[in-house]
């Protein structure tokens, strides 16, 4: 067929992209059963060791498998989402699980404060890193916990 369009850009002759800093961006959803720390303490240190971010392996491994298990231990048995990224100079690991809302906005400052207050490793980890963490609610009508760590190099 003569003039014919091509479907694939011409790059894509090039390859894949390979592993890299800056294209660090992964997405993961995880079952949700108490082996799901160490798969994502494994995960996040191949992850991270592929795409050039060595030096943070230890960290990033401890705060990946400290969100998964505090998650685990609040919701128990249900799938989470684990996300790992680079940008703006620092690796952002955020789990989203399915933690109920809670019918009281006391209530759910005592469950906020009980979560925050296990993760004590994960905030000395963080800390001596000189990176950040936290946990909020999302923000939709069956409820769910956002948390995360920030790291930088």
């Amino acid at each position: 067929m003569k003039g014919a369009l091509r479907c694939l850009p011409s790059a894509a002759a090039a390859g894949p992209i390979p592993p890299a800093t800056e294209n660090l961006s992964y997405s993961m959803l995880l079952p949700g059963g108490a082996y799901c720390a160490g798969l994502a303490r494994r995960s996040i240190e191949s992850l991270l060791s592929r795409h050039g971010l060595s030096d943070l392996c230890e960290t990033a491994a401890l705060a990946a498998s400290e969100l998964v298990a505090a998650a685990y231990r609040f919701t128990p048995d249900r799938e989470m989402i684990l996300r790992v990224r680079w940008q703006f100079e620092a690796l952002r690991i955020v789990l989203y699980d399915q933690h109920p809302a809670h019918p009281s906005p006391v209530a759910a400052e005592e469950c906020r404060d009980r979560r925050s207050r296990s993760m004590w490793l994960l905030a000395a980890a963080v800390d001596a890193h000189g990176g950040d963490w936290g946990l909020a609610p999302v923000l939709t009508p069956g409820g769910g916990t956002k948390s995360w760590a920030l790291l930088h190099r």
